[in-house]
């Protein structure tokens, strides 16, 4: 599997304590204030919220955090926050996106830049690395949900493009435009799902060896250390006796 399934993997095989767990809460819900405040506050009728509280919920963060980052929004006292992107190469020239919601651009500029330069990376121009990625819209679902064949069919009738089948899971990928009514479609076929988010597709991939693959988890590990940093995603390919060292 590319890069971003890995990541997922290998972060939970850490076993992230609690203090990653409540930042992981703080972004999701960040995100969830921001959708409400793009659109209308009902998640019905905001797709890019209903997905961000759907998200929330599949990372088991509970109601009434959720309810507040929406109440935020709806009564006028939640930060204005910009969205921006930054690209960069991590160690053996792994490409790296980082995206980030702010209410200091100049702050994060400045955070990203140097966490970068710190763990052995270079920060490039918008554009630089971001032509080896496919946006994409990718919904998780667990093994038993169904065998790879009916998981395929139920991905084709909802409009998907490709799915991903393995022991760890299925996931669906489809056009980004299109992740709402195809996860609304799969919901409807096969019940609720473990993720549903847009992510950053590698279209080419970099092999990494053990040691590199260290320093780019350690990049990684703080880039999304900082409070303004929603999502880190990486083109790495590493092999599985990599993979089982770490």
């Amino acid at each position: 599997m590319a890069g971003h399934s890995k990541w997922a993997n290998i972060q939970h095989r850490k076993g992230r304590q609690d203090a990653a767990r409540s930042k992981l809460f703080s972004k999701l819900a960040k995100e969830i204030t921001v959708a409400a405040k793009m659109g209308d506050p009902d998640p019905e009728k905001n797709p890019r919220l209903r997905l961000a509280v759907k998200e929330a919920k599949s990372q088991s963060v509970p109601k009434d955090v959720i309810d507040r980052a929406i109440k935020k929004a709806v009564g006028g006292d939640a930060e204005n926050y910009d969205e921006i992107r930054y690209e960069g190469y991590g160690p053996n020239g792994v490409a790296v996106i980082v995206e980030t919601m702010t209410d200091n651009k100049n702050r994060t500029a400045s955070t990203v830049r140097s966490t970068f330069s710190k763990n052995g990376g270079n920060l490039g121009e918008t554009g630089s690395v971001g032509f080896m990625f496919e946006r994409k819209g990718e919904v998780i679902y667990p093994a038993d949900a169904g065998d790879a064949d009916d998981i395929m069919m139920a991905a084709i009738e909802a409009g998907a493009e490709d799915v991903e089948s393995g022991e760890d899971g299925h996931v669906v990928y489809c056009a980004d435009t299109d992740l709402n009514d195809v996860s609304n479609a799969l919901e409807a076929d096969l019940g609720e799902s473990e993720s549903t988010k847009l992510i950053w597709k590698p279209t080419t991939t970099t092999e990494l060896d053990l040691e590199n693959m260290q320093k780019l988890m350690k990049l990684v590990d703080a880039l999304e250390d900082d409070d303004d940093v929603q999502r880190v995603t990486t083109n790495f390919e590493a092999s599985d006796e990599v993979m089982a060292q770490l």
